[in-house]
């Protein structure tokens, strides 16, 4: 069964540890980075950063990183919303339907409004990635047109 897990000093290093096929190096940045990113957020304010690791049982799968902007006046667009941040599954566990169980497990997630209300999430991914592009179609992300440090904006409305 696939759980979310809090990334703690105890998993740390298996999660820095998770590994993505050669092909994929350019879709996505190092689990090490993504922390990094969720630290500096968090000690910013810019966002509350939310790293999960993604397991199957006992076993660690994946590392997803979530985040959410509470209401800003200046950028309303981009504010009670949700994104997923980052998303991955290890290259040993790929192909056996552990990204769209652990995409449905993030969805719910969010869906509990664990820090407060929002309309949409919202996410990116590189254009060149058809994998992730048919994963998030199947949830009903829609493209927003957007291009946003090279890669393509999707989001989902929530009710």
């Amino acid at each position: 069964m696939i759980e979310l897990k809090k990334i703690t000093e105890e998993n740390f290093r298996e999660c820095i540890g998770l590994q993505i096929k050669d092909e994929q190096k350019g879709f996505v940045a190092t689990n090490v980075k993504s922390l990094a990113q969720a630290w500096v957020a968090h000690e910013n304010q810019l966002c509350v950063p939310m790293p999960f690791a993604i397991y199957d049982d006992d076993t660690m799968v994946g590392f997803v990183m979530l985040a959410y902007f509470e209401y800003d006046a200046d950028k309303p667009d981009e504010s009670e919303i949700y994104t997923i941040w980052r998303f991955m599954i290890d290259k040993q566990h790929q192909g056996k339907g552990f990204g769209k169980a652990a995409m449905s497990k993030v969805l719910d997630y969010i869906k509990s409004y664990p820090y407060g209300q929002a309309k949409k999430v919202v996410l990116s991914y590189e254009p060149e990635n058809a994998v992730a592009k048919a994963l998030y179609v199947s949830f009903g992300f829609k493209e927003t047109g957007e291009i946003e440090d090279g890669e393509v904006v999707a989001q989902l409305q929530l009710d």
